[in-house]
């Protein structure tokens, strides 16, 4: 799935992507890490993966992000 790069904290490499309706999505170093990136820009086209963790937010849990890793065509 694609996104936006919203925020970045390259201390914590840690931030949130904007998906193409809007709705932020935190991600974590984890999610940072296994994509391989050094350095990531807020408006960066990115591509994401997740999965649905279980949690309050509605039956299906929430999307958490696995994997964010830069666009390319």
């Amino acid at each position: 799935m694609q996104a936006t790069a919203y925020t970045y904290d390259p201390e914590t490499r840690s931030g949130q992507v904007l998906l193409d309706d809007g709705t932020p999505v935190p991600f974590d170093a984890a999610a940072f890490d296994a994509g391989g990136l050094r350095l990531l820009r807020p408006g960066q086209r990115v591509r994401i993966e997740f999965e649905e963790a279980e949690g309050a937010q509605g039956a299906g849990g929430y999307p958490h992000v696995t994997l964010v890793t830069l666009q390319t065509f």
